[in-house]
């Protein structure tokens, strides 16, 4: 029997993905778990998520207790802003000096070999927009550190680092080895459980030889896409930062307090195809069920100043001032 899932049930299993906390993680899984259709097809799925909000009411529970030790994965990044991009890439391939020229992370740019030990985020603008990049632990033919596969499960887009002044092909063959060994790369039509969105970032263009991302692109058969930067010259660098943008599939919304100018400075962030009601829930999910009306601006469907139901889906610059009963 399918299960059948309804877009609730879907929405709040979005909100579990991108969640940063550990109560933000558990209200999403009790959404999940009161949204999800009760019947026979659905069953295996209920003990699931059952079974995980037992574990994560537990951990939370034994992380309080005083004198207890509580574990810290330092393989675990929280997200921050409107999406998480995770670097994959051989020693000295340019991944912090990414980190560096696009963020004011701590990085430290080295000509020596796993100089990175650990994930490093930071966090790049792409207009008002803040994004956060993850400088991770570098990777060969022979290791990669156990738990960096966490790191890269848990972002929303993974970007393949290729040296080109160095060995193109190795680097590419090494990366994607890696990468399919986890399922990591998401293929068309494939499980966005465990797949991410993957593409390239070609660094080193200002001293590369004319030809070597062409050559390169014909010899890899995968279709990423390629985005060609400099982190020297800033060549590329704005290119990187709307692509990116563009992939993480987000819309950016500005709120507005009834009589009040709307804040221009620092938009929300939800999925494209979020409505109103979603927003009001990202704002402040107990009020959100509260939400009586709302009006829209700059949108490209309706009247400024119009009302506009909960259902209605939002727009990149929409403004929304929410009503509250």
């Amino acid at each position: 029997m399918p299960a059948n899932l309804t877009q609730q049930y879907k929405k709040a299993e979005e909100r579990y993905k991108v969640a940063s906390t550990d109560e933000d993680k558990l209200a999403a899984l009790e959404e999940m778990l009161r949204e999800i259709p009760k019947h026979k097809g659905t069953e295996h799925l209920q003990g699931d998520l059952k079974k995980r909000v037992s574990r994560l009411k537990a951990a939370m529970e034994s992380g309080g207790q005083k004198g207890g030790t509580k574990h810290v994965d330092v393989f675990h990044v929280p997200k921050s802003g409107a999406g998480q991009v995770a670097l994959v890439g051989m020693p000295n391939c340019g991944k912090s000096a990414i980190l560096a020229a696009l963020t004011h992370a701590p990085v430290h740019v080295a000509d020596y070999p796993f100089a990175t030990d650990k994930p490093v985020p930071g966090m790049a603008l792409y207009e008002d927009v803040p994004i956060q990049l993850v400088d991770a632990p570098p990777i060969t033919a022979d290791f990669a550190p156990p738990g960096l596969v966490n790191t890269y499960r848990a972002a929303d887009l993974l970007a393949i680092v290729i040296d080109l002044a160095g060995a193109v092909l190795e680097q590419m063959e090494v990366c994607t080895a890696y990468l399919d060994s986890h399922k990591l790369i998401l293929e068309e039509g494939g499980d966005a459980h465990l797949g991410r969105k993957t593409f390239v970032i070609a660094t080193k263009a200002d001293i590369t030889s004319a030809g070597t991302l062409e050559t390169l692109k014909e010899l890899t058969e995968r279709p990423f896409e390629y985005i060609e930067i400099s982190s020297e010259t800033k060549a590329g660098q704005a290119v990187l930062m709307q692509r990116i943008f563009q992939m993480l599939d987000v819309v950016r919304v500005y709120a507005k307090k009834p009589h009040e100018e709307a804040d221009m400075k620092e938009p929300f962030t939800l999925k494209c195809g979020s409505n109103v009601h979603d927003l009001a829930y990202h704002i402040h999910r107990e009020l959100a069920d509260k939400l009586k009306t709302a009006r829209a601006w700059n949108s490209p469907k309706i009247h400024d100043g119009q009302n506009v139901p909960r259902e209605h889906i939002l727009s990149d610059k929409e403004i929304i001032e929410l009503h509250f009963g």
